[in-house]
Parts: C-alpha cells; sequence; structure tokens
C-alpha cells in the first residue's frame, strides 16, 4: 500500500493537514476563499439543478482538508484546530445556500430538482462509498506518487454539496430535506474520519516520533465508532424504505398495467411516491376502465393508508382514494 521510497513524512502530511502549522495565514486565507466561491457555485448548481456546476464545487471545494486532519489527529492522539474549521465553515456553506434560496419562489418544487432529491435520503450505500472515499484519500496523501488522484477523491464525497442543499431547504422551510441533506453530509464526514483515521494508523503515522513507552488514551476512537454506528441506524433505515418504496412502486405498475390490458392505445408512463402518496401516470386516447378494478388489485399489494391518484396526458387528475380506508 505504501513503498518507503513514495512515503511522505509525518511532518509532510502535518503541513498540509493542519491548517495552523507553517503559514497559517496563507493557509487559512485559501481555505476560507476557497471555501466561499465552492459554497456560490454549489448553491447556484443546486438551485439551477446543474450536475456540472455542481461537480466544478466539488472539485475547488477545500473542506476535506481540516477532515482528513482530524482523522490525522485523532490518529496522533494529538489536538488540533481541525473540528473548528469544519464546523465553521460547514456553517458558511449553509449561510450561503439559505442566502441563495432567497432568489428561489416559494412554490419551487424541491424534489424535482435532481440535486436536491438525490442528496435528501442517504442510505447504507453512500456510507459505504464514503468509506471507501476515506480510505482512497488517506493513501494519496500517503503516497507520493497518487497526489494526481485527490481531485477524483473530492468529486466521489459529497460535502459541500449537501450543506448547500441543507441551506437552499432550510430557506425554503423544509426542515425535513434539510436534515436529510445533513445527515448525508454528518455520515460523509463521520466515515472520512473513521477511514482516514486507520489508514493513518495502520501506514505507521500514529507511532511516528512516540517513544514506545507513552500510552496516550485512545477514548476518542471510541466515541468515532460509536458516532459512526449511531449514524448507520437512520441510514439502514432509510434504505429499507427506499426498497420497499421500489418493491412498491414495481407492484402499483404490473397492478396498473393489468387493469389497462384491454384498452387500445393505453400505458402506464410512471409511478412515483411521495410521502403517503402514490401516483400513477397513463397516457392513452380512449375511455379507461372503471378505477375500482385498479383499486382491488392496488390493496392487495400496496399496505393500508396510502392515498392513490391517477394522473393522465389529457390533463386529468383522479384521486381514487385511500387503501383499506
Amino acid at each position: 500500500m505504501l513503498p518507503e521510497q513514495q512515503r511522505r513524512t509525518l511532518d509532510e502530511l502535518t503541513e498540509d493537514l493542519d491548517l495552523r502549522s507553517g503559514d497559517a495565514a496563507s493557509k487559512l486565507s485559501a481555505f476560507w476563499t476557497m471555501l466561499t466561491l465552492s459554497s456560490v457555485i454549489a448553491t447556484a448548481g443546486v438551485i439551477t439543478d446543474s450536475t456540472a456546476t455542481v461537480i466544478g464545487a466539488m472539485i475547488i471545494a477545500p473542506l476535506s482538508t481540516p477532515i482528513m486532519g482530524i482523522a490525522l489527529g485523532i490518529a496522533k492522539r494529538q489536538r488540533n484546530a481541525s473540528l473548528l474549521y469544519v464546523v465553521t465553515g460547514g456553517s458558511l456553506v449553509v449561510l450561503i445556500g439559505v442566502l441563495g434560496s432567497l432568489v428561489m419562489p416559494s412554490s419551487y418544487d424541491l424534489l424535482a430538482n435532481s440535486q436536491i432529491a438525490s442528496r435528501t435520503s442517504p442510505g447504507l450505500l453512500d456510507l459505504i462509498a464514503a468509506i471507501a472515499t476515506g480510505l482512497a484519500g488517506a493513501v494519496a496523501l500517503a503516497r507520493r506518487d497518487v497526489a494526481a488522484v485527490l481531485p477524483g477523491v473530492a468529486i466521489a464525497i459529497s460535502l459541500v454539496p449537501p450543506l448547500a442543499v441543507v441551506g437552499v431547504c432550510l430557506g425554503q422551510g423544509a426542515f425535513g430535506l434539510a436534515l436529510g441533506a445533513f445527515l448525508l453530509f454528518f455520515s460523509n464526514v463521520l466515515a472520512m474520519v473513521l477511514a482516514g483515521m486507520i489508514t493513518f494508523t495502520f501506514l505507521g503515522y500514529a507511532t511516528e516520533g512516540v517513544p514506545e513507552q507513552v500510552d496516550r488514551p485512545g477514548h476518542h476512537k471510541v466515541v468515532l465508532g460509536a458516532l459512526l454506528l449511531l449514524i448507520t441506524l437512520p441510514l439502514a433505515a432509510n434504505t429499507l424504505v427506499v426498497y420497499e418504496i421500489n418493491v412498491w412502486q414495481g407492484s402499483v405498475r404490473d397492478a396498473a398495467e393489468h387493469w389497462l390490458r384491454d384498452t387500445q392505445d393505453a400505458e402506464v408512463t410512471g409511478v412515483e411516491f411521495a410521502s403517503t402518496t402514490a401516483t400513477i401516470t397513463v397516457r392513452h386516447t380512449g375511455d379507461l376502465p372503471p378505477f375500482d378494478e385498479l383499486m382491488d388489485d392496488l390493496d392487495d399489494v400496496l399496505p393500508d393508508g396510502i392515498h392513490v391518484v391517477v394522473d393522465t396526458t389529457v390533463g386529468q387528475e383522479s384521486h381514487l382514494g385511500v387503501i383499506g380506508g
């Protein structure tokens, strides 16, 4: 993993990750300047639903530096100011997101925006990706010959964009969506710190320059592990919910297609779930079969309390009722 000729020294690693070491004034100036600009870019990309713009914000965002600084500090069992920069920097991104939301109309459909919808419902796969990204970032920082992969690491991990989504959603009063985006950011930070800490320890930086007889407490590692376990629970629960909704979507589509089997030029073009409402989009030219037949079929595949709506291409929206109601 780390050939000796490619191994960076602990001093070099500390110089890169500790914003207070070396020329601290220049480091902090660059950090706050680039973080502010990346926050503006990310907020603009989120509001305009532009993937390219959001990726650009990821590449220049410097927030991963203090996050990996936390990991190095834990591995060395030494305190640094990295956590402070992550908290204050994250707050700045959220504030810029809130200010950016002021240009959006109050009737804006947040979930219709793919940049927002994709960051408000994190799952276990997001956590796994964050851990792998943290490992890749730590290895890249420790080796002299793979620094070129760091931009890819910046793109792979979602840090500034979800915080921008938090701000935009808060500005629009969508507190539930804001909480989901913050959960994505927080889980990514914990995963990166844990992965970085393990990697730096495994590569020998935890004991470099430390006398063997020195035994410093490592309770913070236990706390970090407990936090990661705690964050895993809601992510796992959300993963199960998303899986169940996908199963329901497939069952509803099958039932709707069976309902339309004898109707010429009619097809199901989409099935969407929003909260407790299932919306079936149907394209047709002639008359539709009785809705009671569809409700009878859906009663067997959906839980009680789901409201069913059929939306047609001719501009009609039929509210069929509630399953089990």
